[in-house]
């Protein structure tokens, strides 16, 4: 038997780069995504419906903080596996991926990260097993990009504090047991709290009437005048770092995540071209037609390497956030145009719901926006490497 391969595409053959411990994860989300994603996933996108059911068997799958240490119930894996996991994911969906980006990155991280014992002990092993699910509020309804300018307040009060605003397009919202909210504190510091969803005064209504995303939980979260107890309050971090550094582990996995929904467009249009006949003989004969899908081939190869070098990056502490926005702008941009190349091999089907073209087109349009936007990522690799900042 020789060295474990990687499922997929993998033109360079950059399997030896990855433990088998890696490559058997990638494996078995593969197979896991074939067997119980692909089968149902059209018919939630089209009702706007998210999957819970399936939520026991993403924990007992690990993808639910599989990179979290295993003392505090995580997988203890490294990042490039939970890297591998998204891309598996998102090959499927954006929004399945999505769900499992916002409850390792965006509340698992900030509670292992910033929070107290007790609260990493009463927290985490809930939502590595998947009892408690959990959002991450820091988006406002008039502060995406600036999250500085933000409203939300924390006024402090006997025994802790009192939250009052709005967040807006918040991922898992309606069905969290808890979010993570980040408010500016009675001297203008961003501080996160942990707010239950029974507290009196929140509320989760969800977003409806979007078309893209449309197997994931969006929501918004109203908070009138909700007290949260001082053993909610995140003690070990103050300023924005703390969700921007929450961010970065978001970013990185969508990073990932964007191929894979770029491999799946590459997969179904070189399927579609040797298929589909016209001129009595396969589309995929065509000279424009073998051009689009070597650009996708060539683009989805120079992401992976991207991808796998960060990630080596962070799983040996080297990682710089500017590194993290690299691969969230290069491949995001690079599925955003597999999608659009995609549906032109597809010709009229390439619209039709019989298949996943228009259902990545549209996810991904939400994916180039979220967690800051290909221009704020290109402005903040342009500050990196000139020192000069142009959004002050």
């Amino acid at each position: 038997m020789g060295p474990m391969k990687l499922k997929g595409l993998d033109y360079l053959d950059i399997s030896g780069h990855f433990s088998d411990e890696e490559i058997m994860v990638q494996h078995n989300t593969r197979d896991f995504v074939e067997n119980e994603l692909n089968p149902i996933i059209d018919v939630h996108f089209k009702d706007g419906t998210f999957p819970k059911d399936l939520i026991p068997k993403f924990a007992d799958m690990g993808f639910l903080g599989i990179n979290l240490p295993t003392e505090y119930s995580g997988g203890g894996m490294s990042n490039i596996t939970y890297g591998l996991v998204c891309q598996e994911l998102e090959r499927c969906d954006s929004g399945i991926r999505s769900f499992v980006s916002v409850q390792g990155s965006l509340v698992i991280y900030p509670i292992f990260a910033y929070g107290s014992e007790e609260q990493k002990n009463k927290w985490l092993p809930k939502l590595t097993s998947g009892e408690a699910i959990g959002c991450f509020g820091l988006t406002e309804p008039d502060f995406g990009s600036n999250p500085a300018g933000m409203q939300t307040k924390a006024d402090k009060v006997d025994g802790g504090y009192r939250l009052s605003g709005t967040k807006m397009w918040i991922t898992n919202g309606t069905v969290a047991d808890i979010a993570i909210v980040w408010a500016k504190t009675d001297d203008g510091v961003v501080r996160g709290f942990i707010v239950e969803k029974d507290m009196d005064g929140f509320s989760a209504p969800i977003m409806k009437n979007k078309w893209s995303l449309r197997a994931s939980v969006t929501s918004e979260l109203v908070l009138d005048n909700v007290f949260v107890p001082e053993e909610n309050l995140l003690p070990n971090v103050k300023g924005l770092k703390g969700p921007l550094g929450c961010l970065t582990q978001a970013r990185y996995g969508i990073g990932w995540g964007s191929i894979g929904s770029a491999m799946a467009m590459y997969e179904a249009s070189l399927k579609y071209s040797k298929e589909r006949i016209q001129f009595d003989k396969p589309i995929a004969s065509f000279q424009l037609v073998q051009e689009k899908l070597v650009w996708m081939l060539n683009e989805i190869t120079k992401g992976q390497l991207i991808a796998l070098q960060v990630g080596k990056n962070k799983d040996n502490k080297t990682l710089k956030f500017q590194q993290v926005s690299m691969i969230k702008r290069n491949n995001v941009w690079v599925a955003r145009e597999c999608c659009k190349l995609a549906r032109d091999i597809h010709g009229g089907n390439g619209v039709s719901g019989e298949y996943p073209i228009m259902r990545h087109l549209m996810n991904i349009e939400s994916v180039y926006t979220y967690e800051g936007t290909h221009d704020m990522h290109t402005l903040i690799l342009g500050h990196d490497i000139t020192g000069i900042p142009s959004f002050e």
